[in-house]
């Protein structure tokens, strides 16, 4: 990459660093990533209790996932150069790779499947674009991350019910079963 050369028409280089210089105000969020992880023997997805020390959502069941910020976005290490552009593929898989270790200590495959999104705005005023996805479990024993965790389920779509879970998530703990249990079926 250390090759690329702009067009002389354009005469633009790709960005040096991660700047909110030019910035529109009015078009900055938080960009987040959950997933659902559905468990393919017994067709059950897996939901995580907040700790009741956390700001928000404290002591409901919710399922993993994470900001992604601007360290995940190393300047100099992007996947492509497109055109003046930096690119960086896979960002949110790798996102939500990270974010599944972290929280819950297992694996999941790398296909993601979307389910939905949702745009919010958070108590503290900061606007949050929730990007939602279905993801197979691949491995590992489910250890809740200390401090931010205090449970875990493994759920089916009559089960999670019985949980006080975030606004959405047994829905979309319904949706991932389906999803996934049509595509067995072909």
């Amino acid at each position: 990459m250390s090759n690329f050369k702009p067009s002389i028409s354009k005469r633009v280089m790709p960005a040096q660093k991660i700047s909110l210089d030019n910035a529109k105000p009015d078009k900055l969020f938080f960009f987040v990533a959950n997933v659902v992880i559905y468990r393919e023997r017994d067709g059950r997805c897996l939901i995580l209790q907040r700790s009741g020390n956390e700001k928000v959502h404290p002591g409901k069941y919710c399922v993993p996932g994470g900001k992604l910020e601007w360290a995940n976005l190393d300047i100099n290490r992007p996947t492509r150069l497109n055109g003046d552009v930096i690119d960086f593929e896979n960002a949110v898989e790798d996102l939500l790779q990270k974010e599944v270790s972290e929280e819950a200590g297992i694996e999941i495959d790398r296909e993601l499947k979307y389910l939905n999104s949702v745009a919010f705005v958070r108590p503290d005023e900061i606007p949050v674009v929730l990007v939602k996805f279905a993801a197979k479990y691949k491995g590992g024993e489910v250890k809740p991350e200390a401090g931010a965790f205090i449970n875990h389920v493994w759920a089916n779509a009559e089960e999670v019910k019985n949980y006080e879970c975030i606004d959405g998530v047994a829905e979309e703990v319904a949706a991932t079963i389906k999803l996934f249990q049509s595509a067995e079926k072909i």
